[in-house]
This record gives C-alpha cells, structure tokens and sequence, in this order.
C-alpha cells in the first residue's frame, strides 16, 4: 500500500506512546499516510501522569520543520503541545515560510493526569500569534474555557465558545465533548458559519489517554486524503471511538487506545 498523504506532526513526545508524537504516527500510519515530525518537547510519562517536561531548544524546532519540509513537503501541518512563547513564535514564522494550506492545531494544555503543559504567557501567545493562521482548531471543553475566558457547563455553552473563537479570527473550530458528563457526548464544529453537532453514546472506560491528539491527527490525514474538512471531522471521530471501544486497559492509569483498531492484517504476515 502506498502512502496517500504526508502529514508533518509538530508536537511532543510521550514516552508512554499513548499521545503525542508516538500516538500522532500510529493514527497517520494507520489511515494510510506518510509521517514526519518535528518533536518540541521530551516528556517522561506514563499511563499514572507525566514526570518531567524537557523542553527542545526553539532553534532546533525550527531545524526540524524547515529542513524536512524542503525535501518532503507536506500536504498539512498537525500542531500538538507547544510549551513556550518562543516556540509558538518560532512555530509561527516557520508557517509562513512552508505555506502548507491544511494546518491543524490541537491547543494542548493540560494531560490527561491533570499536569500543565504550557504557561499564561504561552496561552496569550497561542491566542495572538498562531489559532488565526491555521484550519482548524480541536479544543477540548478546558481548553476552550481557557481560550475565551467563558465557563462551559453544556452545549449551549460549548456553543456560544466555538462562535466567540470565530469572531477573534479562528477559521473552523471543533470543540470536543470528552469532558463533560452526558451519556450522550457531543461534539460542535463551527465551520464557517455552518454549524454542526456530532453525537456519540459516551464509551464507558478510563482508557482514554491520546485521544485528543489522535483525533487531530485523524482529521489531518482525512483532510489531505480529499476528505471536505467537515467529512474529515466525522470520520475522525468515528476512528476515535472505535479505537476507545478495544480497551485495551495498558498501565494502571488512562491507558491508550487502540490506533490499530483500522487495519486488517494481510494473510501473509500472519
């Protein structure tokens, strides 16, 4: 099978292999396309909580994006965890010299444990330098409190946030429903002006760690493949619950879910 698509993933590294960079490759592997990164952070975590945070220097971040994307240049740009103003920044003028039209960013703030990934004066970066450049945004229900400075408690609320991040530029705005408490979880796309909501019966279990990044990713590879942005997000989150629904209970916190829960293996390599 050849590659459809290639999908440059800024992002960090989880050394679980449950999110990030390492759950960014499976999900871009997995739906048939070709993977590249640029990794901005180390991370020594596991399925219980993240231990420590090495930051990677914005100059090599910078290497990374530029020099792979002159010999391989991709179809669209997947934005995960950006730590730092600078790198923000540095991420940033690196869009502007790749031109890459299909950009994804995934607002990554805080794991799954509860541990900050990023600073106010990161936050106040993202907001002023990067959400207006890019596709679409995947906010979880945290993250877009964060982002617009508004207390979500429902659907209503989730979508009074994605208009509000529509009226501060952001192009197409997809906040996820993970964290609220329904039986039946939604999620609001904001595309344009057109709105539409995706409902899920909620899958009972703790293994849910990469979810967000996957998803993002998911949508990445669906987008460069033809897919309308909003078809993209659809299947997206089909793929995601799918994935949820093997649980395959790693470790003894969130464990991660199944990124293989599309392939079939051939017969041959059985």
């Amino acid at each position: 099978m050849k590659p459809r698509s290639k999908i440059l993933i800024v992002a960090g590294s989880d050394s679980s292999g449950g999110a990030g960079i390492q759950a960014d490759i499976k999900t871009v592997t997995a739906l048939g396309g070709y993977a590249m990164t640029a990794i901005t952070a180390v991370t020594a975590q596991n399925t219980t909580g993240v231990k420590s945070v090495f930051p990677i220097s914005p100059q090599e971040i910078k290497n990374q994006i530029l020099f792979t994307s002159k010999d391989i240049r991709p179809d669209a740009i997947k934005i995960g965890m950006l730590n730092s103003s600078e790198v923000i920044n540095v991420v940033s003028s690196s869009l502007n010299q790749i031109k890459t039209k299909k950009i994804i960013l995934d607002p990554v703030m805080v794991a799954k444990g509860g541990f900050k990934l990023i600073n106010e004066k990161a936050i106040k970066t993202l907001k002023n330098k990067l959400i207006r450049k890019v596709t679409l945004i995947t906010p979880n229900i945290p993250e877009a409190e964060v982002l617009t400075g508004l207390k979500i408690k429902g659907l209503k609320d989730m979508i009074k946030a994605a208009k509000k991040l529509s009226k501060m530029g952001v192009k197409n705005i997809l906040i996820k429903g993970g964290h609220s408490t329904n039986q039946i979880m939604s999620d609001v796309l904001l595309n344009g002006k057109k709105l539409i909501i995706f409902n899920n019966t909620r899958i009972k279990t703790k293994n849910t760690h990469g979810t967000g990044c996957t998803l993002s990713t998911a949508i990445a590879t669906f987008f460069t493949c033809g897919k309308t942005l909003i078809k993209s997000c659809e299947l997206g989150i089909k793929y995601v619950n799918h994935s949820i629904k093997s649980n395959l209970n790693y470790g003894k916190g969130h464990g991660p879910i199944n990124h293989l829960s599309s392939i079939n293996i051939d017969r041959k390599f059985k």
